[in-house]
């Protein structure tokens, strides 16, 4: 069986100590990947998310050179990447990946 992904979601966790780095690395996004959709800053935890973070939504042809892109440029950042796939839970367990350091999810906050 094979999961159709629809998308893909990229959150860059930051704390009040690197949202300047977090800001940095959002402009190259934008300047870098204009298909990309960053979302808004969220300086609170949201979701399944411990830490204040933003998205960044691209499509699957964007993973190639986009997942990359950050690994090199995450200027130390945590950054969270899964799949857009309709199911939560394995979108943000078993097909995700991390850069940086993981922080436990709330997945209550998926269910």
């Amino acid at each position: 069986m094979t999961t159709q992904i629809a998308g893909y979601h990229a959150h860059v966790y930051y704390d009040a100590k690197t949202k300047e780095a977090a800001s940095l690395v959002r402009d190259g996004v934008g300047q870098e990947f204009p298909a990309a959709e960053l979302g808004r800053w969220r300086d609170e935890p949201v979701g399944p998310h411990p830490m204040p973070s933003y998205q960044i939504a691209f499509t699957p042809d964007l993973f190639g050179t986009l997942v990359p892109w950050l690994a090199t440029n995450r200027r130390g950042l945590t950054i969270f990447v899964h799949t857009e796939t309709g199911d939560h839970i394995p979108d943000h367990t078993d097909y995700a990946m991390w850069m940086g350091s993981m922080p436990e999810l709330d997945l209550d906050a998926l269910r």
